[in-house]
C-alpha cells in the first residue's frame, strides 16, 4: 500500500520533511500547498509529479491523501487542523501547535472525538542518545534539570514578532521543556523572567524577549530551570539538557550524550536520523493503525504547549502558575 502525502508550507521544514519522504519505501509526495501558487510550484518543481496549489479545499478536494504534514508558522495555525480533522485525515504538524493556547486546545478535543491518528515534530524524543538517557535514569534520583536554547534570531520578520511567533521559549525552546517532560515527567509550577534589552534597543520592530529564564517545579518534586536567548551571533550557540543525580551528571546535546559518574565517563552518539524515525512511525501508523511507535501526538503536545504559555503568562503576570 502506497501512502500518499501532501506537504502544507513551502518552507525550510517543508522542503526538509518532502526530502525524506521521497526516500520513504511505499510513500509518494503527491502535493504541495503555499501561500500563493508561485511558491508552491517552485518547491513541487524539485520532485516528480508533484501538484501546487494554493487553496487548501483546492488540494484535498484534488487528491486523496492519507496523511498531510503541516509545516508553517505558529500564527497559520486552526483552519488547516479543522479541515484535516472534518475529513479524517491523519496528520503531522511541525511544533509549535500555535501562537496562542486557545485553538490548540480546541484542536485536540476535535481530534479525540475523531480518533484521529496524529504526530507533532518533537524529533528529539526519537533520538537513541534520549531513549538511552530514559534508559539510565530510570533508576536514578533526580535531583535538578537545567536546560538551554542559546542561539541567534531568526531572520524572518514572523518570529521576531511577538503576537505572531509567541517569541522563543514558545517557537525554540519549546523543544527543550518537551524533552524534560519526556523524560522526568509533568510540570506543576512555572515562574519565568523574560528581557527584551538588547535586540529591541537596536531594533525598535523586535516584540519578542530576547533572553529569558524559567524555574519550574516538576510532580515528582524535581526543580528545572531552561533558560533562552536569540542574542547570539550566527552559527554561535547552544541547546541541550543536563541531568544532575544522586549517582552523577547527565549532559544531552543534540546527537549526544555524555554521562559522568565517580569513576567513569561515558558517551554515546547517535547514528542515525531522528527525523526519519518520527516520519517512519508516523507513516506506519497511517499504514496499519499501530499509533506505538509515535513518540509525541497532538494530546501530548498539547502539555509541553500549556507549559510554555504557563511561562509565558508568568513573565507578564509576574507570578507563579500553577499548571
Amino acid at each position: 500500500m502506497t501512502i500518499r502525502v501532501g506537504i502544507i508550507g513551502t518552507g525550510y521544514f517543508g522542503m526538509f520533511h518532502a526530502n525524506i519522504l521521497t526516500d520513504l519505501v511505499g510513500v509518494k509526495l503527491i502535493s504541495i500547498l503555499g501561500t500563493n501558487l508561485k511558491k508552491a510550484e517552485q518547491m513541487a518543481s524539485s520532485f516528480t509529479d508533484v501538484k501546487a496549489y494554493d487553496e487548501l479545499t483546492d488540494m484535498l478536494d484534488a487528491t486523496n491523501l492519507d496523511a498531510v504534514y503541516i509545516c508553517v508558522p505558529p500564527m497559520a495555525h486552526g483552519e488547516i487542523e479543522f479541515e484535516l480533522i472534518k475529513r479524517g485525515i491523519p496528520f503531522l504538524v511541525e511544533k509549535p501547535l500555535g501562537n496562542n493556547i486557545e485553538i490548540p486546545t480546541i484542536i485536540s478535543n476535535e481530534i479525540k472525538k475523531k480518533s484521529l491518528i496524529t504526530s507533532v515534530g518533537y524529533h528529539y524524543r526519537y533520538s537513541e542518545s534520549i531513549t538511552k538517557l530514559k534508559e539510565l535514569i530510570h533508576s536514578e534520583k533526580v535531583g535538578i534539570v537545567l536546560g538551554q536554547y542559546m542561539g541567534a534570531m531568526p531572520q524572518v520578520q514572523w518570529w521576531r514578532n511577538q503576537s505572531s511567533s509567541g517569541g522563543q521559549f514558545i517557537e525554540q525552546t519549546t523543544h527543550i521543556v518537551d524533552l524534560l517532560r519526556y523524560i522526568c515527567g509533568e510540570v506543576n509550577e512555572v515562574y519565568s523572567v523574560f528581557g527584551n534589552e538588547v535586540l529591541s534597543a537596536k531594533d525598535d520592530s523586535i516584540t519578542v524577549a530576547d533572553v529569558g529564564t524559567v524555574t519550574m517545579k516538576l510532580r515528582s518534586g524535581v526543580v528545572a530551570n531552561i533558560t533562552n536567548t536569540c542574542i547570539l551571533p550566527e552559527s554561535v550557540g547552544k541547546l541541550g539538557l543536563t541531568l544532575y543525580t544522586d549517582q552523577g551528571i547527565f549532559e544531552w546535546s543534540p546527537g549526544k550524550l555524555i554521562v559522568t559518574k565517580k569513576d567513569s565517563t561515558s558517551e554515546f552518539v547517535d547514528t542515525l536520523n531522528p527525523y526519519q524515525k518520527e516520519s517512519e512511525a508516523f507513516i506506519h501508523a497511517v499504514r496499519t493503525g499501530d499509533t506505538s511507535r509515535i513518540l509525541s501526538n497532538y494530546e501530548d503536545s498539547l502539555l509541553t504547549h500549556q507549559v510554555t504559555f504557563a511561562a509565558l503568562k508568568s513573565s507578564s503576570e509576574k507570578s507563579v502558575i500553577r499548571i
